[in-house]
């Protein structure tokens, strides 16, 4: 049989090639060059090639790179991307020498070399907008450490709390998944280079020199997994995937905690939008964006990881060009989450009036008369508890808050316990208080101030630790970004 077709197929060309080419383009272009800046200087300096050899091809890297309109180029079937018209350029100026510059390596390691480089530059940018968003979090829970709100369970008002306090639970959670998206950078801080198709090179490369040159921490030490492992690509989206989770979750409380039959939150005039026709409707609509922005960022890293499902554990497209650029998406959405709530969560206050009215009603400090009746008054926790509740059904009945039933908590507690109470008026109005329930949740993690200032404590040591690993990290990339400049331009000024 004859076939006498030739490629590219156009619908292949159309659906697959044409859009990798603009790909690599646009993402990775400027990775595969410091790539082949770093190789080409290792191999000068392992004698694999000669220094007159690598100075002429790197004089002519720099000409192609000066010469070429990388904006202007497109897919036309000669060169699949940007690393073949670079070697086709080589070749064309150089004849034989222009290949000398593929040597002990091959598309396999560069390819995920530059997916980590790429990444990387997301990840810590997401970190950068996470460890900000804490730092407001942190500075907006210190403003709020006494501000009362009202503590919902399953809907419900349950009992008092702080702004301060309730602030502080979101930022732990925010400083464990920042701490979860530094573990994810890890891997992408192991260089590929080296590992060649799959099994090294026969020539004496020197692969901690090329991690070092490209900014990476050291080599990932098995070649068979530098092409076959997408543990960074999913360890990483997974990452990502669990802060616009837990943040969803918080944006969820902010629409609650803003409608008009709860009204505990107040979103200031700048964050609102009105209707066009009830210009009384104030519409936090940020909220809305939050809650969407965050479920688009989360799908998109789904979409990632569930590409990997099911594949085989080797050089496989399902997890290159394409399928990396997807997921660059999640980043920019995750971005938008972080950055408009660092902006909206600061800006809100507590409705006290409003708190103090549902907190009245619901009776919401009714454990604390729980509690009391057991220290004061020796009852048992569940005698204590019925006489509490009865108070509670008492004043609910009459539609008068708590601080009020003095005369019904009397009656209760006889009833219970077959004697009166020795708390007086004074006193039963104090266990019923919203500030000294609060205040009396002294322990570790409460909402009373000397615990809240000790958490603070705590998560400002985390928060610092996090921005000092992540300024470190970043420093040495500057560093070996200087390091790689220099012996490429030593290398091209060999005499």
């Amino acid at each position: 049989m004859t076939d006498t077709s030739t490629f590219p197929d156009p619908t292949y060309r159309d659906t697959v090639l044409a859009p990798l080419f603009e790909g690599v383009k646009t993402h990775f272009a400027d990775h595969m060059d410091a790539i082949n800046r770093a190789h080409l200087v290792m191999l000068v300096e392992t004698g694999i090639l000669s220094v007159t050899d690598g100075k002429v091809i790197a004089q002519t890297l720099d000409r192609i790179a000066d010469e070429t309109d990388r904006d202007a180029q497109s897919y036309t079937g000669e060169h699949e991307d940007w690393f073949f018209l670079v070697e086709a350029e080589l070749k064309a100026r150089l004849g034989d020498l222009g290949g000398a510059l593929h040597t002990a390596r091959s598309r396999n390691d560069m390819d995920h070399t530059m997916f980590k480089m790429a990444l990387r530059d997301r990840a810590e940018d997401a970190l950068n907008r996470m460890n900000i968003l804490a730092q407001a979090l942190l500075s907006k829970a210190k403003t709020e450490r006494d501000t009362l709100i009202v503590a919902y369970t399953h809907g419900q008002p349950a009992q008092p709390s702080t702004f301060g306090h309730y602030l502080a639970a979101m930022l732990e959670v925010l400083l464990a998944d920042t701490r979860r998206l530094e573990a994810a950078i890890a891997p992408l801080d192991l260089c590929p280079m080296g590992a060649a198709a799959i099994t090294t090179s026969g020539f004496p490369i020197d692969r901690e020199r090329m991690a070092d040159l490209l900014g990476f921490a050291g080599p990932r030490v098995n070649s068979y997994g530098c092409i076959a492992s997408v543990d960074y690509v999913t360890g990483l989206y997974s990452a990502l995937k669990l802060p616009m989770l837990h943040l969803g979750r918080v944006v969820q409380d902010m629409a609650f905690w803003s409608a008009f039959e709860v009204g505990q939150l107040y979103v200031p005039r700048s964050l609102v939008q009105i209707s066009s026709i009830m210009p009384q409707k104030r519409n936090p609509v940020p909220i809305e964006h939050l809650r969407h922005l965050a479920s688009v960022a989360a799908g998109r890293c789904d979409t990632v990881v569930n590409t990997m499902h099911n594949t085989p554990f080797t050089d496989m497209n399902d997890g290159e060009g394409e399928v990396q650029q997807a997921g660059y998406g999640a980043f920019d959405h995750a971005a938008r989450v972080f950055d408009l709530l660092t902006a909206f969560l600061p800006a809100c206050s507590i409705n006290a009036e409003r708190v103090a009215r549902t907190s009245d009603a619901a009776c919401i400090t009714i454990t604390e008369l729980a509690d009391t009746l057991v220290r004061d008054e020796g009852l048992s926790f569940r005698q204590a508890h019925d006489v509490a509740a009865a108070t509670a059904r008492a004043v609910i009945a009459n539609g008068a808050p708590l601080g009020q039933g003095y005369d019904a908590f009397s009656k209760a507690f006889a009833e219970a316990s077959g004697r009166e109470t020795s708390l007086d008026q004074r006193a039963f109005a104090a266990a019923v208080d919203a500030r000294t329930f609060v205040t009396r949740r002294d322990r570790t993690g409460g909402p009373a101030p000397a615990a809240l200032d000790a958490a603070f404590a705590t998560y400002t040591e985390t928060l610092e630790a996090l921005i000092s690993a992540q300024s470190a990290r970043l420093s040495r990339r500057t560093a070996a970004d200087a390091r790689l400049r220099i012996a490429f331009e030593d290398l091209k000024g060999q005499t």
